[in-house]
């Protein structure tokens, strides 16, 4: 079962996988997935249409899955895809795309270091 700090806030539809850790007032948001070995850290924050993979670490403010950076932007469905084993440092920022049905995505093993953006649509 997922381990979720207490002051941490988890919408009851988010969907975490067994042995998810969430940290000390990290926010998840209700169209979340996590997937099972995924360490959410203190203040993170993961929103919209996102797909987290397996084993992957999300450090401390971190902002996941908000709406894009785009003016085109109406509030479409659009998603976020977070491959396995990636490590998403502090202050690092992920949006989803800008389209309905679309999907920003980022693979497997990768890292963004903190301060970095991946933009709407990318791959």
């Amino acid at each position: 079962m997922a381990e979720i700090a207490a002051t941490a806030v988890v919408h009851q539809r988010a969907e975490l996988d067994r042995d998810v850790q969430v940290g000390p007032y990290a926010i998840i948001g209700s169209h979340v997935r996590i997937g099972s070995g995924t360490k959410v850290g203190p203040h993170a924050i993961l929103d919209g249409h996102t797909v987290i993979g397996k084993d992957c670490k999300i450090f401390s403010h971190a902002v996941v899955g908000t709406e894009p950076q785009d003016l085109k932007y109406r509030g479409e469905r659009s998603w976020l895809h977070i491959g396995d084993r990636t490590v998403i440092r502090e202050f690092a920022t992920l949006n989803p795309a800008t389209k309905e049905g679309e999907s920003t995505r980022v693979g497997n093993d990768c890292l963004l270091m903190n301060y970095s953006h991946v933009a709407h649509n990318c791959i």
